[in-house]
């Protein structure tokens, strides 16, 4: 089963995902306004079994970021051991994990055009997987790790280049144009460990190959991402945490190759599905 947010008629839904259409769950829930609230209460089971049985209520819709009013989402940088050789700065795999805030606003749904502003023609992708937190917690060990997730999604984590390199230490300013990433289509409910442990990243760009990587590659894998964030911050239930990208964005080719208007960005994890998006320029 696979759980969305979607908007159709001017209106926003959640609801499950079906090859006719989406069949519409917040009504059977007021208790839940949203996919958010759900995930918190810890209900995807609940909407799993609501959804048995029911007719399809919408078949003209569009895809949301899939938790649009997500609270905290953290991101990891330079996850990949050829990711870390794509800098060319001599350095060793770092002991630490790198880290960055990402805000809801800056991500759109499925099928849904990514904006590239006026400021920098430099739009890049850079295809993810996505954990959805359902228990919280502090210092979680990494045996423990996998229990807390709830739900796995993709994420194509838009960085304007230039506007990382704005200031020495932090890349915020880069990483948080509205509307310049996306994460979707929908939650697939973790339910096995394999869907993680044998996940692979495929981006392609107009059906290009860019980025190509297995999961279990990663210099730090999951399990080590929720224990290391867990020891400074209590994880809650929604909480998001973007994993990392393999080599193969657009600022690393030679020449670099930027996103424009036209392009089609599709990242694919075999064990989720497919995130598709255009690019547009951004009208002022």
């Amino acid at each position: 089963m696979k759980f969305a947010t979607y908007t159709s008629g001017g209106n926003t839904f959640y609801g499950a995902v079906t090859a006719a259409g989406m069949i519409a769950l917040n009504n059977a829930f007021p208790q839940w306004p949203s996919l958010f609230d759900v995930v918190q209460a810890g209900g995807l089971a609940d909407l799993g079994s609501a959804a048995e049985g029911r007719a399809v209520s919408h078949v003209d819709f569009q895809y949301d970021m899939v938790l649009p009013n997500a609270c905290r989402i953290l991101c990891v940088g330079v996850n990949f051991p050829d990711r870390n050789a794509e800098y060319k700065d001599g350095s060793e795999q770092p002991k630490f994990m790198s880290l960055f805030p990402r805000f809801a606003s800056g991500f759109t749904g499925h099928d849904r055009p990514l904006i590239r502003p006026p400021e920098s023609p430099q739009l890049d992708y850079e295809g993810e997987v996505a954990i959805v937190i359902g228990t919280g917690g502090r210092r979680i060990a990494q045996a423990d790790a996998y229990d807390h997730i709830a739900a796995l999604t993709i994420c194509n984590e838009g960085t304007i280049r230039d506007w990382v390199r704005h200031a020495k230490f932090n890349v915020t300013q880069g990483k948080n144009w509205d509307n310049s990433g996306a994460i979707g289509p929908w939650l697939v409910p973790f339910t096995d460990a394999s869907q993680l442990d044998e996940a692979r990243i495929v981006t392609r760009v107009n059906g290009e190959v860019r980025q190509d990587d297995v999961l279990s590659r990663m210099m730090h894998p999951i399990r080590r991402e929720i224990e290391y964030i867990s020891t400074f911050m209590t994880l809650e239930p929604g909480d998001i945490i973007v994993t990392g990208t393999p080599t193969g964005s657009g600022a690393r080719l030679d020449p670099p190759q930027f996103l424009k208007p036209g392009d089609v960005v599709e990242v694919e994890v075999n064990t989720i599905g497919t995130l598709r998006n255009t690019i547009e320029d951004e009208q002022v």
